[in-house]
This record gives structure tokens, C-alpha cells and sequence, in this order.
């Protein structure tokens, strides 16, 4: 009998943790190679398991956004409230500062027990502001005079705390205004409780599942190469391990024992990573985005996953990297001639993925958390044969190339030995680009249910400035067109008339309204066809087609009595008003009503007035649009000043398409150090080879080309792969959303070219390395 059948019990459970054991001494011995290998196995693990647990924490973070933003609510649905003790009035003051939203509120505590908004700790008092540190900072800075005036010339007292702010780069202020009227404001008695945040919609949710896929995947691909880095110097000891009298399995078990402690000790690394780069998030802001360090807080189930996940992964994969390695005790050898790799298994994987993703026509119709669950798998399974496929498209490539320079035939040559290794090093990037590709193609694809044309026309205004009721309307506008950084103003004066009832005719005239527009002859003439005009004239304007405008008023016409506001104001429409067709203001609107001219309405009613005003700016002047802002808020904190835009898109769509990019750059970078340390890593491996070939005379630019080579070729097959996996899964996705399968060839260009572009700079990064190895001392060995 063999020694094996006389084990007790658990003998053989007990030899594999010892084996299991033995490996992890291993991954903390051996020297400075030994640690070199754990070493550069660990830092590869932490930088990816810092990136997992970044994505893990990213849905705390908003929901920490979102609770902090629906804590400081000021919308209130529901009947009017009376003035009490516990009542507070609230004005919005928002305005934007270079592209950038700032936040503002005007506040008037009614009595003792007003609610305090979160982030105050009193109310600021008439005359004073408080502010977010960084509008703050702002306000210290050279850009502050062109901010100052948007606080009514307040002075600065104190800043809002971090509960009162959506994220440390949000510029927001609390002004305090003894003056404040209910006319001018909402009367609140609690602040939170009714949100404004839309619910992502069936393509919006799509495109979030798509993108947690295309960035975490390369990722999890990152993982797997960065657990073999050192993979021929360990694959020599477990030969010396074999000739100690270890055997097949126990050489296994201490493979997977060594991967497996390099990943716990990444695994330390990545969470040190983490909390230490969490903190960066106090300086980072995407497009005006930010969060607070305590908001990345990773969900405790994904961490654990994360966790479990990344040791099984390694030993994993260094149980799969022994199969084509012979570890016997005369050494170890790799197969000269390969085996020739199959390829119907390869394409199961995206034949699978396509499988799941094509029966999903309407995701409109199908949405549920089921069919999330299957687009992501589709998704993965369509970016993981990427990964199958590679080596075998590379082996392909490379068993036919013969011939050519000698950089050309180095390249090759190690290629052909083992293309897999070079394989693995790019397809990252390619799992990454073919991502890209299909998301864009999915992003091209929808943005135009995302997308609305407004009609506004920039040629003929850029800002549009409203102001409610000004003191002295008439003087108001004639000091927005004043402002040195407007070269046109379209000014007007709006009223709200009800027209008086004429007898037997009361079903006509009761209930309406007719909108009436006072200016001058060139004013007048942005919202009619007047033709000749001069000072006194009136016109009525009248849609040429009802069902594009607002329809014909009735009751309004020459001789009609109009009264305004509390009816205490009236004025008669003169007999020779002259209807005009309509026509579409700078503003993409068609107004039906009346058109006043200056000299026919001398005198105004003392409220309900609004001035507006269509300004054209300086082309010239980068500042202009600041300029106005800081004017207009001089004149009246209350004044809305709002860009034209031609196009209209929505934020949600807005937010996902930026997190893809921000996402994509992020994930690149982590493929181009993951690429980087593997050249090192094979160069670190060959270095005695390398010193050789130079000293017998070799070149080395013959050898930096030579590395060039080895990453270009199965970068190319890389891109052409991942051009077609991309092509393949955007059209799936596109066909789930009932969008027109196009391929966009300048998105296929764009990601294609990152790829090639960070292979290019991580073989210009390993240069100097190689350099340096191949200096004679290289030739030294121990």
C-alpha cells in the first residue's frame, strides 16, 4: 500500500494548507527578487482594488449628495401659509459664474421659531451674507469684483457648514434682508421634505448599467495580469521546489498559496490607497460635481465581495498559468511549439453575451431589475471575449510573420515563443476600448431623445435679463442697455390686461387675458411685421397660423378697455390700431396681444410690470457676460439673467456622459500603468539576455524597437478585435432602444486612437529601463 492510504483523517486537508502555507512564506522570502516580484504583485492588486472599492463607494456618495440636497429643500407644495413666529420668507438669488452654478438665497426670519436652513448657525441679519468656503475663496480672489456684486454689496460674516452643502466646490450664500416681501418670496415653516431630482428613465438607467460595466471590467482584467507579474522567476522556483521532492499538486497548492498572500497584501495596500485618496476629493471637482471624503464610503457588501474576491481571483489565475508550464525537477520548460489554441470555445463567451442582449428589443417596456441584471451579463460577456479572443487572434498573426529588420525579428521571434504573455499585457486596453466604442455608439445613438432645440436665436440676442416690477421700469431698462459690454438691447415692458366686458359680448371677453408689450418702434419690431411705425402707434398682433402660437384673443380690439392689476388702472385701445402678423422673437416665442408703443401708454400702472431685455454682447470681450451679470444684480438681486442656447440637453443625460468620460480617462490611465510595470516587469525578467545581445554589438535603438514590436503587434489585433466586440455590442444596445444601428465611425476613430496612444507612451515610459539594463554590469549574475 502507499504511504498515501496510511494518512489519518484529514491528513490530505491538513498537507494542503501546509503546501498553502509554504506559498505565502514564499511571497515573503526569497530575497530582494522575491520581494521585488510581491512587491510589484501588491502595488498592481492595491491600485486596482483601490479603483474597486472608489466604484463601490460612488452610489453612497450620491445618495449623501442627494440626502443633503432634499435636507436643505426650499420647495413647498400645498396651501399658502400665514405669517407666524415659526415662518420664514425665502427669495431664490441663483446666477452662474463662468459656466459654474451658484446657489443663493435671500432670507427673512418672521419670528423667533423660524426654521434655520441645515449648514447656518443663525441667520445672517440685513446686510450680511453668509457663503460656501469655496465662493469664499472666490470673493478673495482677482475674479471677486466681478462676483461681489451678486450679494447686494453684504458683507461676508461667516460660511456654511459642510451639512448645508452639496459638495466642498459648491458656491452657494445665505443673504439677510429686513426689506424681503411674501411678493417676492415663498413662506416656508420647515426646510427638506420635497425634492426636485427626476427618476432616471429606462435609457438613462441603461446607460448607467453599460457604464459600470465598461469601467470596472478592465479593471478585474487589470487584476488578473497584475497577480503574474514575476510569473517566469516563480515558475524556476517551484522547479527547485520540484527537485526538493515536491509534486505536481503540492506545486499547485504553494502557486496559488504565493499568489493568493501577494493578494491579501494588496488587498491591505488598496484599502490604505483608498482612504488616503478619498481625501483628494476635498480638491477635485468634475464639472461642478464634488462629494466630501466621508461620502466615499464603500457599501459594506460590495467591500466584503471585493474582499473574497480578489485572493480567489489570483490563486485562479496562477493555477491557470501553470497549464502551459511543465514544472519538472530538471526545470521548467515552456512549450517551443504551442499548441495550436482552439477557438470554438473562445467564442462562446461573446456569441453568449450577444444571446442575452438580443432578445431585449423594447428596454423601454422591459425595464426591471431582471433585465438589468441581464444586460450587464450580456455586456460582460461580450467585453470578456475580448480577452479569449486575443491570444488567439495574436498566435494567428504572429506563426505566419517571417523576415524583415533585425528589430522587427526580435520582436517576432519573442512573439512567437509566447504571445500570450504580450496578449495579456494589451488586453486591457482593448476590453476598455471596445467598451467605449459600444457606449458612445450607445450615447450617439440616444442623445436625441436627450436633446431639444429651442428656437432661440443667437444671432439676434445672447442673454435675456427679466426683472419683476422695478421701482422705475423705463429707467431700468435704459441702464441694462447702458452696460459697456452690450452692443444691442431689445427692452420692453410687459403687463398682464384683462379686457372689460362689452355688453353682449360677455362669453368673449370673460376670462381673458391679453399680453401687452410696450417699447420702442425698434423693439416692437423683434415680435411683429409693423412695418411703418412710429411713437404713438399701436398694434395688435395676431398668429398667421393659431396652432403654432398662442390663439386669437378675443375681446381686444380698436376701442377695447383693458384694465391691469387690481383693475384700479385702465386703458382704451385706440381706434387705429393696426393688426400685424406675429413673428418668432429672439427667444424662439410667439406673443399674441398687444404692441405699445412708448407715446401711446405715457403712464404705467404702478405694478405688474416687467422689464425685459434681449442683449447682444461684445465679441470681443471675454468678460462680458460676468460684466452684465454684475450690473443687473446691482440694479435688482431679484433679476433673472439667463444665456441663450440654442440646444437644450437634459442634466441627468448630461451627468452619465460625463461620468463615462471622466470614467473612460481614469480607466486608460490605470491600463497604461498596468501595462507600463508589465514591459518592466518582462524587461526586468530578460535583462541579462538584453546586456548580451548589446554586448556582442546589438544597437539599442534595435532593442527599444524591438520592445515597440512586441506591444505593437498585439496592440493592432487588440484594436481590430476590440473594434468589432465594440461595433457588435453598440449595435445590441442600440437595437434594445429602438435607435438606428449606425455605426459612428469618428467614435470608432476616437477610441481606437487612445488605445494606440497609450501604448505608445508606455513603451516610450519603459525606454530609459531598458537603457539602463542593458549596461554591461547587467551581465552579472548570482
Amino acid at each position: 500500500m502507499t504511504g498515501v492510504e496510511f494518512r489519518r483523517p484529514g491528513g490530505r486537508l491538513r498537507a494542503g494548507l501546509g503546501d498553502l502555507l509554504m506559498g505565502a512564506r514564499m511571497a515573503r522570502t526569497g530575497g530582494r527578487e522575491g520581494w521585488t516580484r510581491t512587491l510589484l504583485t501588491t502595488l498592481g492588486v492595491g491600485v486596482g482594488v483601490a479603483m474597486l472599492l472608489l466604484a463601490a463607494a460612488v452610489p453612497g456618495a450620491i445618495d449623501a449628495r442627494g440626502d443633503r440636497t432634499a435636507a436643505r429643500s426650499d420647495m413647498r407644495n400645498g396651501p399658502e401659509l400665514s405669517a407666524a413666529a415659526n415662518t420664514l420668507l425665502v427669495a431664490w438669488a441663483d446666477t452662474d459664474f463662468r459656466d459654474r452654478y451658484v446657489r443663493g438665497r435671500i432670507l427673512h426670519p418672521e419670528g423667533p421659531d423660524a426654521p434655520l436652513p441645515p449648514g447656518l448657525a443663525a441667520f445672517p441679519r440685513d446686510g450680511e451674507a453668509v457663503v460656501s468656503p469655496e465662493l469664499r475663496a472666490l470673493l478673495d480672489s482677482p475674479d471677486g469684483p466681478l462676483l461681489a456684486p451678486r450679494l447686494g454689496g453684504a458683507r461676508v460674516t461667516g460660511t456654511i457648514a459642510p451639512d448645508g452643502l452639496s459638495g466642498p466646490h459648491e458656491l452657494a450664500f445665505y443673504l439677510g434682508r429686513d426689506d424681503l416681501t411674501p411678493e417676492r418670496a415663498i413662506r416656508l415653516d420647515h426646510f427638506g421634505g420635497v425634492g426636485s431630482e427626476e427618476e432616471f428613465g429606462p435609457v438613462l438607467w441603461l446607460l448607467v448599467v453599460v457604464v459600470f460595466v465598461v469601467l470596472l471590467l478592465p479593471i478585474v482584467v487589470f487584476l488578473g495580469a497584475a497577480v503574474r507579474f514575476g510569473g517566469e522567476q516563480r515558475d524556476r522556483r517551484l522547479a527547485a521546489l520540484r527537485l526538493l521532492g515536491a509534486d505536481a499538486g503540492m506545486v499547485r497548492r504553494i502557486a496559488a498559496g504565493e499568489a493568493g498572500t501577494a493578494a491579501l497584501f494588496g488587498l491591505a495596500v488598496g484599502g490604505v490607497l483608498f482612504l488616503a485618496g478619498r481625501q483628494l476629493a476635498l480638491v477635485v471637482s468634475w464639472y461642478g460635481i464634488s462629494v466630501f471624503p466621508g461620502d466615499l464610503r464603500p457599501v459594506p457588501w460590495l467591500v466584503a465581495l471585493v474582499a473574497l474576491a480578489v485572493p480567489l481571483l489570483a490563486a485562479g489565475v496562477a493555477l491557470l498559468a501553470l497549464r502551459g508550464v511543465l514544472v519538472t525537477p530538471l526545470g521548467v520548460s515552456r512549450r517551443a511549439t504551442p499548441v495550436r489554441r482552439r477557438l470554438w470555445w473562445r467564442l462562446l463567451l461573446p456569441l453568449a453575451g450577444l444571446a442575452l442582449l438580443s432578445p431585449l428589443a423594447d428596454v423601454r417596456a422591459a425595464s426591471s431589475t431582471r433585465t438589468d441584471a441581464q444586460v450587464a451579463a450580456g455586456a460582460v460577456l461580450l467585453l470578456v471575449g475580448t480577452v479569449t479572443l486575443l491570444p488567439w487572434l495574436v498566435d494567428i498573426l504572429v506563426r505566419r510573420l517571417r523576415g524583415g529588420p533585425p528589430p522587427w525579428q526580435l520582436a517576432v521571434r519573442r512573439l512567437q515563443l509566447d504571445s500570450a504573455a504580450s496578449a495579456r499585457l494589451v488586453s486591457g486596453v482593448a476590453v476598455a476600448v471596445a467598451g467605449t466604442i459600444g457606449l458612445q455608439m450607445l450615447v450617439a445613438g440616444v442623445q436625441h431623445e436627450f436633446r431639444e432645440t429651442t428656437g432661440q436665436d443667437l444671432s439676434r440676442a445672447q442673454v435675456a435679463v427679466s426683472l419683476y416690477n422695478p421701482p422705475e421700469p423705463g429707467r431700468t431698462l435704459a441702464q441694462i442697455a447702458a452696460i459697456p459690454a452690450v452692443t444691442r438691447s431689445i427692452g420692453t415692458l410687459h403687463l398682464t390686461a384683462v379686457p372689460q366686458t362689452v355688453p353682449g359680448r360677455e362669453d368673449e371677453s370673460e376670462h381673458r387675458l391679453a399680453e401687452v408689450l410696450v417699447g420702442d418702434c425698434a423693439a416692437l419690431a423683434e415680435y411683429g411685421d409693423l412695418g411703418s411705425c412710429t411713437d404713438g402707434d399701436v398694434f395688435l398682433v395676431r398668429p398667421n397660423d393659431p396652432e403654432a402660437g398662442i390663439g386669437p384673443i378675443t375681446g381686444i380690439g380698436p376701442g377695447a378697455r383693458l384694465s391691469f392689476g387690481d383693475g384700479i388702472a385702465t386703458w382704451q385701445v385706440p381706434a387705429n390700431a393696426r393688426t400685424v402678423p406675429v413673428r418668432d422673437d429672439p427667444m424662439g416665442a410667439r406673443h399674441a396681444g398687444l404692441l405699445v408703443t412708448s407715446g401711446a401708454m405715457p403712464s404705467l400702472p404702478r405694478s405688474g410690470v416687467s422689464a425685459h431685455a434681449l442683449l447682444s454682447l461684445d465679441p470681443h470681450d471675454p468678460e462680458a457676460m460676468e460684466r452684465v451679470r454684475a450690473d443687473v444684480a446691482g440694479l435688482d438681486l431679484f433679476a433673472s439673467v439667463n444665456a441663450l442656447n440654442s440646444v437644450r440637453e437634459n442634466s441627468q443625460f448630461v451627468n452619465v456622459r460625463r461620468g463615462l468620460l471622466g470614467g473612460a480617462v481614469v480607466t486608460l490611465l490605470l491600463i497604461g500603468v498596468s501595462m507600463l510595470v508589465g514591459v518592466l516587469e518582462q524587461l526586468r525578467e530578460r535583462r541579462r539576455l538584453l546586456a548580451a545581445l548589446v554586448a556582442v554589438g546589438t544597437p539599442r535603438s534595435t532593442l527599444g524597437w524591438s520592445v515597440l514590436g512586441q506591444t505593437g503587434v498585439p496592440v493592432l489585433a487588440g484594436l481590430v478585435l476590440a473594434t468589432g466586440i465594440g461595433v457588435a455590442m453598440g449595435a445590441a444596445l442600440l437595437k434594445m432602444v429602438g435607435g438606428p444601428v449606425v455605426v459612428s465611425w469618428p467614435v470608432v476613430g476616437l477610441g481606437v486612437g487612445l488605445g494606440a496612444a497609450v501604448v505608445l507612451l508606455v513603451t516610450l515610459a519603459s525606454l530609459p529601463v531598458l537603457w539602463r539594463l542593458t549596461r554591461p554590469d547587467g551581465l552579472r549574475f548570482e
